[in-house]
């Protein structure tokens, strides 16, 4: 248990910290299945958006420290592989 001031004032600010970087992977993974919905399900254009906003999500959560970049960059073109493949085959 924490004793000082300080320690118990990190300890509060660790708990709101991973509150609100689980918050942003969630919506982050929540994008990415909503691009794959809309890859298997909708239309081009419907996959091409959804590719956007959630390549936009992804690159919200690495640019704040939530996943690495190079992990951001990894998700993003293996979904623009996909997309490639559905708009192309």
């Amino acid at each position: 248990m924490a004793h000082s001031n300080s320690a118990k004032k990190r300890i509060r600010q660790n708990i709101t910290n991973r509150a609100r970087n689980r918050w942003r992977i969630k919506n982050m993974r929540a994008a990415i299945k909503g691009f794959e919905d809309a890859l298997a399900e909708g239309s081009n254009e419907q996959a091409t958006q959804a590719f956007r906003n959630a390549a936009a999500l992804v690159d919200k959560t690495a640019q704040v420290g939530v996943i690495h970049s190079n992990q951001a960059a990894r998700r993003k073109s293996r979904m623009n592989a996909r997309l490639k493949a559905k708009v192309q085959g």
